[in-house]
């Protein structure tokens, strides 16, 4: 062959073996000298119902990753105990970052309120990243005669022990906000757990309880259908999803401040340079168009960042909801 028509093969090689690699998912390829991540399937277990926020929220964080990494993310649902049971399931998988796992503030919250936890929640998972977060919004039966949430305070004063919220369980994110607020209005109401927000919320609308706590993915149907009053939201600023709903804060009861955030952990001991690619894969994934679209329609605000400032972030929520477990007397009944 003469040199200029091998020349013109192998450039015709190079160019047909580039234009295949860079077919290959993004995330296949590997640093030198690390094994290729992910091979196989990546399990995300969900320590929530189906069709809770959490779960919806793991699903479309989970797609997009399906799609970075070129392998499928299957969400597992694994509720229970408060978020107890998936997460343990977690805290006792290899480290490998083929088992991740959907957290949100119970994890913060459990270790003030469950005596005995199977794990350390810190110390017994790696925080891969944040991914959003949004205030949920207080919501009421409409047939009640109030116009917010400061008649309701005063319902609940004039007839105290008759009125009653309803929680995602004892323990949970929802029932924490009942509480707390409480412990701040002075009030005597009753506390009713529920498996999941959905029968709470059923039972609100049919006036066997009488408020609760939840996303606005999941109450605003009900709301802009007439079959809920949404009274204020739980975080210290207005939502720019709910602009016109007040906090808790502004309606009388100053320093009120509970806001949800999700975010993905890992098994503890998760090495640092698959750490990175995870973070990295999660990170792009909320910096996408869609995602942004995704979560917007749920009334959530994405959030992300490094593996250290998620840390960091659940450190400090785990110190700060001690201190308001404990100053409010909060149970998991």
């Amino acid at each position: 062959m003469h040199t200029a028509s091998f020349r013109a093969a192998m450039l015709g090689f190079a160019l047909g073996t580039a234009a295949a690699l860079s077919t290959l998912p993004a995330m296949a390829a590997s640093p030198k000298g690390e094994e290729p991540w992910p091979v196989r399937p990546v399990r995300f277990i969900v320590p929530f119902a189906p069709g809770a926020a959490n779960d919806l929220i793991a699903r479309a964080v989970g797609s997009k990753l399906a799609d970075i990494w070129g392998q499928s993310v299957v969400v597992d649902n694994r509720p229970g105990g408060g978020t107890v049971i998936g997460s343990d399931m977690v805290a006792r998988s290899p480290a490998d970052g083929y088992t991740l796992l959907q957290i949100g503030l119970a994890h913060a919250v459990n270790p003030s309120v469950i005596s005995k936890l199977p794990y350390d929640s810190l110390r017994d998972f790696t925080m891969v990243a944040q991914t959003g977060e949004s205030p949920f919004v207080m919501v009421a039966n409409v047939s009640l005669p109030i116009k917010n949430l400061r008649d309701l305070v005063a319902m609940a004063k004039a007839k105290p022990g008759t009125l009653a919220y309803g929680s995602t369980g004892s323990g949970g994110t929802s029932h924490l906000m009942g509480e707390l607020l409480k412990s701040m209005a002075g009030i005597d109401v009753i506390h009713v757990p529920y498996k999941g927000l959905s029968p709470a919320l059923t039972e609100v609308i049919g006036g066997q309880i009488h408020y609760s706590f939840g996303s606005w993915s999941t109450v605003g149907p009900f709301v802009k259908a007439g079959k809920l009053r949404a009274l204020a939201v739980t975080s210290a600023k207005r939502s720019p999803v709910t602009p016109d709903l007040p906090t808790i804060s502004e309606e009388g009861f100053k320093g009120y401040d509970a806001t949800p955030w999700w975010g993905i952990a890992g098994p503890g001991g998760i090495p640092r340079p698959l750490l990175a690619r995870i973070n990295g894969g999660v990170r792009t994934a909320m910096a996408s168009a869609e995602m942004k679209e995704r979560f917007a329609l749920q009334g959530i605000e994405i959030a992300t960042g490094t593996s250290e400032e998620f840390t960091a972030l659940v450190k400090a929520e785990i110190v700060r909801w001690a201190k308001i477990v404990k100053n409010a007397g909060i149970k998991a009944d």
